[in-house]
């Protein structure tokens, strides 16, 4: 008998940690062969039909989610028609809460595995009971019959999944050490899982040690809140610190507001970019907290992740949700300042989704809330939030993630603060210049986003210092990158400063190349490669003091910076840079 089951995933770089799960769990048997196939959005139906044609399963086991559901009610329509004796199932969570609803829609469907799939799948596998004597499916036999409720697993008892991590080359490493979530927020899934569930601290650790003895770039763990257990947290932190590798980075999730000073004191002493940590704050309205059943402290969360960008070895992701019920425009954009204010290295704007078994979906109409009717679900409107607003923040979301989440105009926004009431103001008015300008949603060329930001500076207060503006431009340009040509917006190079500045550098690299006190990383380098590696720029204002912000008043006299592009910030990816000033 060949299985196969079956993943689309939004992209190349995911895996679907799942159908490993199910696959490792069921085991290996004599007369059965069980399959993974894996493939993305991107794909073309016929290439998935093709491929699949080609494996030729007698049963194919298909994983759905919002982000593949709707390619996946396509494949569904054709996949009998070229594998008319294949037998199908579905699982996860886009199908579990309403089966009877998807089997009746889709009637080529055998049935659907509700809930935690281990077990359930392994019987189905296995073959050797009646479906009728399998919980926690639902099937087609002279009608629609659903068994009984599976119980949760002991989540040791599933084996690992990476015993081949060729498979996994190029993409992210999913790990999974809890199921379940604690809290009740309306609006996740997670919140209607009965109980939270600990995989063995000894056996996570033997695990984890695998990944770190392989050099893994990145193991993303997908535990809802992975610190509400403050022992099982902080043994898994206390031996990733002591068995750092220098080379691995563990992501997680956690609750910002919960952790204790023993936990703030020993992630403040990690290695730089062993860790990263995802947070939800989501909102700083009461109201609406309490209303999505959040019992979130927005002041403890603020003090936290202050405690953790002092320390600036931990890259911290923050979220925020927009759409909840009882948070207007004005509402949402006082949360925004307030999460802004905590300077996160990434800030997601994302908007309210609803799903389907969630308390948010029974209370849609309550709230009035207009939503996609298709996958992924995406509020259009509330009583509180009209679509327009909802647009505007769309813009104001696309402003974020070309401005700061890409890490490349750092010193150019925090000088564009200064002459703005607040963050939001600024992304606001970031979007509407976009918008006059015709590029919003446009892909557009790296230095493209230089010069457009140029001409926004220009638009504003900052006008009358247009070589300040070119100048911080420059340095945020070249700090990401030893890019060759010299932009368009860079400040023209004077010729008798050029001559100075040349003398400067050959003898600055001549004794680089004897004593290597600047550039320690580029010993064995002679000096015409040592230029080669690195980049010098010449500034008359001092656009490489970060605190607060740019100072805006010229130096009494013109520094040369060198961008040094081996030894780079492990957060921000940025260059190390070393000032010159030039006598």
């Amino acid at each position: 008998m060949k299985i196969l089951l079956m993943a689309v995933n939004a992209k190349y770089i995911h895996s679907n940690p799942a159908l490993y799960s199910l696959k490792a769990y069921a085991g290996e048997r004599e007369g059965r062969q069980i399959a993974i196939a894996e493939y993305t959005i991107n794909h073309r139906r016929e290439e998935i039909l093709a491929d699949l044609y080609r494996q030729n399963p007698d049963l194919l086991a298909i994983s759905c989610y919002i982000w593949n559901w709707e390619l996946l009610s396509v494949l569904l329509k054709e996949i009998p028609k070229i594998l008319p004796r294949t037998e199908i199932w579905l699982g996860g969570p886009e199908v579990s809460y309403n089966p009877e609803q998807v089997l009746m829609q889709f009637p080529m469907v055998k049935g659907i595995m509700v809930g935690e799939g281990e077990e359930t799948f392994r019987e189905l596998a296995e073959g050797s009971k009646e479906l009728s004597e399998i919980r926690g499916i639902v099937y087609r036999q002279d009608g629609i019959v659903r068994t009984k409720e599976r119980e949760v697993l002991d989540l040791s008892q599933i084996p690992f999944l990476y015993q081949d991590l060729s498979v996994f080359a190029n993409r992210i490493i999913y790990y999974e050490s809890s199921r379940g979530c604690p809290y009740r927020c309306s609006y996740c899934l997670s919140s209607i899982d009965k109980s939270v569930r600990f995989r063995k601290t000894d056996v996570v650790k033997r695990e984890l040690q695998f990944f770190l003895d392989q050099q893994v770039a990145q193991v993303k763990f997908v535990d809802r809140t992975f610190n509400c257990d403050h022992e099982h947290a902080v043994s898994i932190w206390r031996y990733l610190s002591e068995h750092d590798n220098g080379v691995t980075n563990f992501h997680f999730e956690i609750e910002a507001d919960i952790l204790t000073k023993e936990e703030l004191t020993l992630l403040s002493h990690m290695r730089p970019g062993l860790m990263q940590m995802e947070i939800g704050v989501q909102t700083t309205n009461p109201e609406s907290l309490r209303e999505i059943r959040r019992h979130a402290d927005t002041e403890r969360i603020g003090r936290a992740v202050s405690q953790l960008r002092q320390a600036h070895n931990i890259h911290i992701h923050l979220d925020l949700i927009a759409g909840l019920p009882f948070e207007d425009y004005e509402s949402f954009a006082c949360s925004f300042n307030q999460v802004y204010g905590m300077r996160p290295q990434q800030l997601q704007l994302g908007f309210l989704k609803i799903l389907k078994g969630s308390h948010m979906y029974e209370m849609a109409d309550a709230y009035g809330i207009q939503y996609l009717s298709v996958p992924p679900y995406e509020v259009l409107s509330t009583r509180w939030l009209a679509y327009e607003k909802i647009l505007l923040l769309k813009e104001v979301e696309e402003m974020v993630e070309i401005y700061y989440n890409s890490g490349q105009f750092n010193n150019s926004i925090s000088l564009l603060e200064q002459v703005y009431a607040d963050a939001f103001s600024l992304y606001r008015a970031l979007a509407d210049f976009h918008r006059a300008e015709g590029c919003l949603s446009q892909a557009q060329a790296r230095v493209s986003r230089y010069e457009a930001l140029l001409r926004f500076m220009m638009t504003t207060a900052l006008r009358e210092k247009e070589m300040l503006c070119r100048e911080v431009l420059t340095y945020d340009y070249y700090l990401r990158e030893n890019v060759k040509s010299r932009p368009g917006f860079a400040p023209v190079e004077e010729e008798e400063l050029k001559a100075a500045c040349k003398k400067k550098l050959r003898e600055f690299y001549a004794a680089e190349e004897v004593e290597h006190k600047v550039l320690s990383s580029y010993r064995g380098y002679d000096s015409r490669q040592m230029r080669k590696m690195t980049h010098a720029e010449v500034f008359r204002y001092p656009v490489w003091r970060k605190e607060p912000a740019p100072d805006t008043a010229p130096c009494e006299q013109r520094t040369m910076v060198i961008f040094d592009y081996m030894t780079r910030d492990a957060l921000t990816y940025e260059a190390r840079t070393v000032s010159l000033p030039i006598d």
